[in-house]
């Protein structure tokens, strides 16, 4: 009889997994310095977070991103699903629409939309990318 495995204990053996995941996505703590947000308007918002999964062949990618405060312009190159879980911000389009992001938000940013993001209180979600 074989024991039952082990389940997967630090970030490096979640995101190593045969199925990547990540415990605690509200507070995981094992988070890589993405940099500086491109095109700030105001603020020196900083992004980090950690790649799930990309797929080589199709450029498909998911993953936890976490920007602290600012404001910066930004355009979206491929359809972006995202669940916000922690934070507030304002997504504002070029035309004038504008989504309030909080906890429990899920939005779907369609290639090709442009805007500006307001964040006021750290941000944290989880992402897909196409």
């Amino acid at each position: 009889m074989t024991s039952p495995a082990r389940p997967a204990t630090t970030a490096e053996d979640m995101l190593a997994a045969s199925a990547p995941h990540i415990q605690n996505a509200t507070g995981f703590p094992a988070l890589k310095d993405w940099g500086a947000q491109p095109d700030a308007l105001e603020g020196q918002s900083r992004s980090s977070g950690r790649l799930l999964y990309k797929a080589h062949e199709t450029g498909s990618e998911s993953g936890l991103w976490v920007c602290t405060p600012g404001r910066w312009r930004l355009r979206i190159e491929r359809d972006e699903f995202c669940h916000f879980i922690s934070g507030h911000a304002l997504y504002r389009s070029d035309e004038g629409e504008a989504t309030e992001i909080t906890p429990g938000t899920a939005i779907l940013f369609p290639a090709g939309w442009t805007g500006e993001c307001l964040v006021t209180e750290t941000i944290r979600n989880l992402y897909f990318l196409t």
